[in-house]
């Protein structure tokens, strides 16, 4: 099955611009511990509320606090895993930086 997904430009924090990719949506979440299923149901939440909203562009910080906060409700750890994540291999404080905003 062919999945329809709008134009939406993510905008890096570095500044790039690329396309919004549901599959990333979903090997992230699969990385932070979630089953492929969860990931699935996440990457569609957060293209329903691009399709919603009618979003030509996103932030990467807006799509990790969305992603985030999905994880969270399905499962506190995968929601952990994904900022210790971060913070090890990226080294970036997600939770602090989300705040920020």
């Amino acid at each position: 099955m062919a999945l329809w997904v709008p134009e939406v430009v993510v905008i890096k924090r570095d500044g790039r611009r690329e396309p919004f990719i549901y599959e990333k949506v979903v090997m992230s979440c699969i990385k932070a511990g979630a089953p492929p299923e969860v990931g699935r149901k996440i990457a569609t939440k957060i293209l329903a509320r691009l399709i919603v909203e009618d979003r030509k562009e996103v932030t990467a910080k807006e799509l990790t606090r969305w992603i985030l906060e999905l994880l969270r409700q399905e499962n506190e750890e995968w929601y952990h895993n994904w900022i210790i994540f971060d913070r090890a291999v990226k080294r970036r404080r997600t939770e602090e930086e989300l705040k920020e905003q």
